[in-house]
């Protein structure tokens, strides 16, 4: 398929469009040791000390929807990306862009929200700067948040580090939260109650990390989903990665409202889910730590990577078939986190 001239939709789905974006385009300008490897967050060496450091912008629509607000998901976030490089997130800056007449009093409900986040997380919003475009310049409010934290010595998480026969294990229930902003977003009324997931994550992994010292890699499931993430970790260490489908966590509700709107929830954002890959021996007691912890409660195995040297994400369905599961195509929900 041959790229498209201008930008789409989909080039900010996480999906391929995504994918090939970074890469034609944003690689070949500022491509570095630390950018390479297009993980969560990049690992950096100051001294002697080393450092995750990482950059997201939030643009959801609508800005506020059961369970978080652009401003929980903006702080959960760039906390998850440092989280999963095993790093200790210790400060955030965020940036706003205002446009003319967006509401005070919402702008104020937002950033008590982040505050909140950041305090759960354990971390302050130590910097940052407000632009104001003209009515008709934007869509409300626009934020983007930085973080940095510090990677204790001896840890290395990174999809180059999966080997064959690892497990992975999600966190928890899928797609809650692209479900919960469509559901607000148009109006659906879907019944069941469906929240967004959205949860600063780094006491969940500090709890894995502890649990299961021989983690290999943990990602964040964000845009385009866990098909998405792990499409690209089985590119970044070169092995097969099979699903059970059945294994898979989604909430009856989710799974109906999907069923109902024509969603793959495999293919559904996150905002308070990981992937995690652990040796086999660990991954008993690495499911129980997840579950004690109240953002792990349904955490699960749900596949493997595989000895065979050729990246690619395969499902075993429940009725006992396999089909590949590719990156994201195009845009399912558009203006998600």
């Amino acid at each position: 398929m041959n790229p498209p001239d201008t930008i789409v939709l989909a080039h900010g789905s996480g999906g391929r469009l995504s994918r090939e974006l970074v890469e034609t385009v944003f690689l070949k300008s500022f491509s570095n040791p630390a950018l390479r490897p297009l993980e969560d967050a990049a690992e950096l060496k100051l001294g002697g000390t080393r450092l995750a450091f990482t950059t997201d912008s939030y643009v959801v629509s609508p800005v506020e929807f059961p369970g978080a607000d652009i401003g929980r998901v903006a702080v959960c976030g760039t906390v998850n990306d440092l989280s999963v490089k095993g790093a200790r997130p210790a400060a955030l800056s965020a940036g706003f862009i205002l446009e003319e007449g967006f509401s005070m009093k919402l702008l104020e409900r937002i950033c008590a929200s982040m505050r909140k986040a950041a305090a759960e997380a354990g971390v302050s919003i130590v910097t940052g700067d407000t632009k104001v475009v003209e009515k008709g310049h934007a869509d409300g409010i626009f934020i983007n948040t930085s973080g940095v934290g510090l990677i204790p010595a001896g840890r290395s998480l990174t999809s180059a580090r999966v080997r064959p026969g690892d497990l992975a294990i999600v966190s928890g229930n899928l797609a809650d939260h692209g479900v919960a902003v469509m559901n607000a977003r148009n109006r659906l009324g879907l019944e069941g109650g469906v929240k967004s997931d959205a949860a600063p994550l780094n006491g969940l992994i500090e709890a894995a990390l502890k649990a299961a010292p021989g983690i290999r890699a943990i990602r964040d499931i964000t845009r385009g989903g866990l098909a998405t993430v792990l499409n690209e970790v089985s590119g970044a260490c070169g092995l097969s990665v099979e699903v059970e489908e059945e294994a898979v966590p989604v909430s009856a509700a989710t799974k109906n409202a999907c069923a109902l709107l024509g969603l793959d929830p495999l293919y559904v954002a996150n905002e308070g889910k990981v992937v995690l890959f652990a040796p086999p021996e660990q991954a008993a007691r690495l499911v129980a730590a997840l579950r004690r912890h109240k953002y792990g409660r349904h955490a699960a195995v749900v596949g493997r990577a595989l000895a065979e040297r050729r990246p690619q994400v395969r499902l075993r369905t429940a009725i006992g078939g396999s089909r590949v599961m590719l990156m994201l195509e195009g845009e399912q929900l558009p203006r998600i986190c």
